[in-house]
């Protein structure tokens, strides 16, 4: 089956997660991903654990459907192999520093000259402009610099970090986004560009509803828990044996809510009546509800809250999510075998298209694993060549 990005080149200099987020999304879609990683140590992701076999489990889920090789960019053979990498390339991804790659004369305004039809990306957690542009930043840092840690949590609890690295991916998510469309951009203007992703503006990005609560009304929203700021109810409920989500979001819903329940006066009580009222009188509603489904466990609830059309759902751990047979039917487990660390299961591809379906072709690169085939196949070297610049230190 053809994939959509099949015919797209690029260069994948990032580290960690971000960056590598990125190109995965575009590999997994059918780019001819090369990951470029330092002799030696490579990816500082390979250090992260858990290790299957000495392998990095957390390298080898975000680095799947790529190619690796090793280059010594500061070894001057090394970096001319780059260069030449990158007049073959459609698109370098990097997450340096600012200025890093200037220094080694491998930034934009360098490679440009190279290929002009190349697509620069560079992903930053603050950008290349600002006061901010040198500093470092984590995730973490990213989510607390960027507002999302001070509305995560329950009300007078510390500042908290949401589970997953949402600072990373959603600048990998957005920087897949931007590169797509300079590729589409290109083919009128038959020119590449540069693309300058910071962290922190993504998550100012999809704090959507905090930024416009306080743009409309001055109150500096704070955590809510799992209640929604403006949706009631929507949050998580205590039943007899555990906890149910519902979120009810309209008053129709709402009043089946309650007929299920069996409290259908709630639906009627002018406390509750109306969203704006149920949402001032959340946690009076929430004590309510909570009384109603006291006498039954999750399981009973959610049988009954779907049989009348309700949206509820239970809290999943992620053994649960893996089992969840929705999950297998989407096909979002996938499995790999891996040259070291074996047969092994990994996140599949959640983008699904008809005719040009995005698939799991191959497991992460061990460290310069395809070193001879991308410089014999791609730049045309002889196996000497390779030993030889190996011998040097370039690779």
């Amino acid at each position: 089956m053809p994939q959509s990005l099949e015919c797209l080149r690029v260069l994948d200099l990032s580290r960690v997660l971000a960056g590598p987020y990125c190109a995965m999304v575009l590999a997994d879609l059918g780019a001819d991903v090369i990951k470029v990683e330092l002799p030696g140590t490579g990816d500082d992701a390979r250090a992260y654990g858990p290790f299957i076999k000495g392998e990095s489990a957390y390298y080898m889920s975000i680095n799947r459907n790529k190619r690796g090789i090793t280059l010594n960019l500061k070894h001057p053979e090394g970096r001319a192999l780059f260069l030449r990498l990158a007049r073959w390339a459609d698109v370098v991804i990097e997450n340096y520093r600012p200025g890093t790659m200037d220094r080694l004369g491998l930034g934009y305004a360098d490679l440009e000259k190279e290929n002009p039809r190349l697509i620069y990306a560079a992903v930053s957690g603050f950008g290349a402009t600002g006061p901010y542009r040198h500093r470092p930043a984590y995730d973490i840092i990213a989510q607390g610099m960027g507002g999302l840690m001070s509305i995560t949590g329950h009300p007078g609890g510390p500042p908290t970090r949401v589970g997953a690295s949402v600072g990373d991916i959603t600048a990998g998510l957005y920087t897949a986004v931007g590169i797509l469309a300079a590729v589409v951009e290109r083919e009128r203007s038959g020119r590449g560009q540069f693309i300058d992703v910071s962290m922190m503006d993504c998550q100012v990005s999809i704090l959507e509803n905090a930024i416009s609560r306080y743009l409309a009304t001055g109150q500096v929203p704070r955590p809510l828990g799992n209640h929604h700021p403006s949706i009631t109810p929507f949050s998580t409920f205590k039943t007899a044996d555990g906890y149910i989500i519902i979120a009810a979001g309209n008053n129709e819903v709402f009043g089946r809510l309650c007929g299920v329940l069996g409290v259908p006066g709630l639906a009627t009580d002018p406390r509750f009546s109306t969203n704006p009222a149920r949402t001032q009188n959340r946690d009076a509603l929430a004590a309510a509800l909570e009384t109603a489904m006291a006498g039954a466990g999750t399981d009973h609830w959610l049988t009954a809250l779907e049989a009348g059309g309700v949206p509820a759902a239970p809290v999943q751990t992620v053994d649960k999510v893996i089992g969840d047979p929705q999950v297998a039917a989407r096909d979002m487990v996938a499995e790999v075998d891996h040259p070291v660390a074996g047969h092994t299961k990994i996140p599949g591809v959640p983008v699904k298209m008809s005719r040009t379906q995005g698939r799991v072709r191959r497991p992460a690169p061990t460290l310069g694993q395809h070193n001879e085939e991308i410089l014999t196949q791609v730049l045309g070297l002889s196996k000497a060549q390779v030993d030889e610049l190996r011998s040097k230190g370039a690779l």
